[in-house]
């Protein structure tokens, strides 16, 4: 997997492509966690080109999402195709975070429209 995130009025996009396994799980926390080291508080997680979520993908989605509520920063996860919507939902994850039906309703939320 490869990660090229993107920067729109402060607010990072993180493009998640492809599958989020137990395969690259590893190279999107890093991903994540190198750019909240670098002082990023505001992220966008792009589901869009995600066909498939595993039980590690999940796990780097809620340790972004842990960090940044200890740092006070705040992530959206938007647009979610069917069945990883579906894996979200089956976790508990639709409750605990906050979502979006596209990137551009993400940015807004952010206070960033497009």
């Amino acid at each position: 997997m490869n990660i090229e995130a993107a920067e729109l009025n402060g607010i990072t996009i993180i493009p998640l492509e492809g599958r989020l396994d137990g395969n690259n799980a590893a190279v999107a926390e890093q991903a994540f966690l190198k750019l909240l080291n670098e002082g990023k508080q505001q992220f966008i997680f792009d589901f869009s080109g995600l066909q498939y979520i595993s039980s590690a993908g999940l796990r780097v989605i809620l340790v972004a999402a842990k960090k940044l509520r200890a740092s006070k920063g705040r992530m959206i996860c938007a647009a979610l195709g069917e069945q990883v919507y579906d894996v979200f939902e089956m976790s508990g994850f639709t409750t605990i975070l906050e979502m979006a039906a596209s990137k551009e309703e993400a940015l807004d939320k952010l206070g960033a429209g497009a």
